[in-house]
């Protein structure tokens, strides 16, 4: 391993940031290096975020083609002309039954990794399933009592 009073090699580190950063974070602050630490994740973070919205944004604009036609500015159906008007409005309850669908799917799939090791967790797990279980039933009824279900 080392030798002794060596200590662990720290990893090479990207100075950029901390370097931009050192008159906000000084070691003699009390704790002012571990803020300098965090000051680089923030100095990578935003310019991720910039890299981002530069090359969305911007760049893209820059290098796209401007020629729009009333053909290309029509709605596209598949290949077939379009009827009528494209803002048709679509009954609240079909979003309703989508969403009541969607959190039973997802918390159905909580029950997946909780029956692979059912065996080892032992009872307090099994009562902790059958809570959620019985708060899923609850929340079903629920849903069915107000009409969330019914299709029509």
């Amino acid at each position: 391993m080392w030798a002794a009073g060596e200590g662990r090699p720290r990893p090479r580190r990207c100075h950029l940031a901390l370097a931009l950063c050192a008159p906000l974070f000084r070691a003699d602050s009390g704790g002012g290096l571990m803020a300098a630490e965090y000051a680089q994740v923030g100095f990578f973070l935003t310019v991720g975020a910039l890299f981002v919205v530069f090359t969305i944004e911007i760049f893209s604009r820059l290098i796209r083609p401007r020629n729009p036609t009333p053909q290309k500015l029509t709605t596209y159906e598949c290949g077939e002309e379009p009827i009528g008007i494209g803002w048709i409005r679509f009954h609240v309850r079909y979003y309703l039954y989508a969403l009541v669908y969607i959190v039973f799917a997802v918390e159905t799939v909580f029950l997946f990794p909780w029956a692979i090791v059912f065996q080892e967790l032992g009872m307090v797990a099994f009562i902790e399933m059958m809570v959620f279980i019985g708060i899923l039933l609850v929340g079903l009824a629920y849903a069915w009592k107000k009409g969330a279900l019914e299709w029509a």
